[in-house]
């Protein structure tokens, strides 16, 4: 079984082309973007040990949480008991995104906007919460997998209705590379007519049975130094640190944001998705397929990327394929590739938008953010951006996303002219 083939043509021009005025950001190294960008310029991590639970008898004990957060700023006294940490910090990057593009909700027509977001893990303390009160109540019967259901709608659907954004709306579920997809699904919608989309994602599953699911896969680095124990591409890898928080970005069609004289990070000009083939089949990874389809839905050749953003797994094998899969498309050491969530863990479906945030921030202010605490291993022959930022003159760059169980996506985000 192999990934299917690419068109070897180009798409059909697009009629509209989506531009982003509005980043919200809660992340373990900073909540609010210019913060947490400020913290990834100066190479500050957010990952520490546990503290929204004790995780004292668990073989790991470090993650990145987003630190002295309050809820009541953007969540209504009314919804606490109804939300979960997730909500609640979905909510707060939503609030932030719409007053970073100087959107007022109520000044749009009435289903002129809408809101795609993408969910991983997050569903776990609103689970955790409901297995507690069928213990403490044996009468009374509560479904998980409908605790589940709920909760992927509930993300969004709380967004929606503090905004008043009745548009489009959906939840993609694909992992860490769900920040993508939804953006990609989100542009879409942009082509379908809508006005204004909040997209991205915001994850955390820092709770007993959230952590367990981290645990289950392996990959979970058991250190307990933070400097050592989140490695991507070096040769001392050994496993992941979990985080939580992400970006939500405000996407509009760029002659609308130029027409209410909108401030613009930049253009998402491309985006790819494919996955990989089953376990034993004989096929690898197929992210470069990926990569190769955003470039190609962007119109753009391998030579004109300036910088590439890693999924950065941080287990060796994942690594590998993941440098293998850049040196295909760009050649050994052929473009700089960064990570900066070494500063604060894996965050599941928050992951790839918080990397969106960053390219965006990136192009703003034409500097390639640091990866820290790792140096990549001669064998990847990768350009890893380790040390401090570079200056540098960016005009396209591509963001890498992989997600559990065999999901890739790509995107291109560009510097408008």
């Amino acid at each position: 079984m192999t990934s299917p083939t690419l068109p070897t043509t180009p798409l059909p021009p697009a009629t509209t082309t989506a531009v982003v005025t509005g980043i919200g950001v809660v992340a373990p190294n900073g909540c609010g973007t210019e913060a947490w960008w400020d913290s990834v310029l100066h190479g500050r991590s957010g990952i520490r040990p546990v503290t929204l639970f004790d995780a004292r008898a668990y073989p790991a004990r470090l993650a990145g949480e987003v630190p002295g957060f309050d809820p009541s700023v953007h969540t209504p006294g009314r919804l606490m008991p109804q939300t979960d940490r997730v909500t609640r910090l979905s909510l707060h990057a939503a609030a932030e995104a719409l007053s970073d593009a100087r959107i007022d909700p109520d000044a749009l027509p009435e289903y002129a906007a809408g809101v795609v977001t993408s969910s991983s893990a997050g569903g776990y303390e609103f689970g955790q919460r409901e297995l507690q009160a069928l213990w403490s109540k044996g009468s009374q019967y509560v479904s998980v997998y409908q605790s589940f259901a709920w909760f992927y709608a509930v993300n969004t659907g709380q967004i929606s209705i503090r905004h008043r954004l009745r548009g489009p709306s959906g939840v993609v579920v694909s992992d860490q590379a769900g920040g993508l997809d939804a953006v990609g699904q989100a542009r879409r919608q942009l082509r379908k007519g809508t006005s204004v989309l909040i997209s991205g994602g915001v994850d955390s599953a820092l709770c007993p049975w959230g952590w367990t699911a981290h645990l289950a896969d392996g990959g979970m680095n058991t250190g307990d130094r933070p400097e050592t124990a989140y490695l991507p591409f070096s040769a001392d890898a050994s496993g992941y640190v979990a985080g939580e928080g992400g970006a939500l970005l405000v996407l509009e069609d760029a002659a609308a944001a130029r027409a209410r004289g909108a401030r613009v990070y930049g253009a998402v000009t491309g985006y790819a998705a494919t996955f990989d083939p089953a376990p034993g089949t004989g096929g690898g990874s197929a992210l470069h397929r990926a990569a190769e389809g955003a470039l190609l839905d962007a119109g753009i050749g391998a030579d004109q990327v300036d910088l590439v953003f890693a999924d950065a797994a941080g287990v060796p094998d994942a690594d590998r394929s993941e440098a293998d899969a850049i040196r295909r498309v760009f050649g050994p050491y052929g473009v700089p590739v960064t990570a900066p969530k070494t500063m604060t863990g894996r965050l599941a479906a928050g992951g790839a938008a918080l990397d969106l945030a960053a390219a965006l921030c990136a192009l703003r202010d034409q500097i390639v953010p640091p990866t820290v605490h790792t140096t990549a291993a001669p064998e990847h022959t990768l350009d890893l951006v380790t040390g401090g930022p570079r200056d540098a003159r960016l005009r396209h760059i591509l963001v890498l996303a992989r997600g559990r169980g065999g999901f890739n996506a790509a995107a291109v985000v560009s510097a408008l002219d």
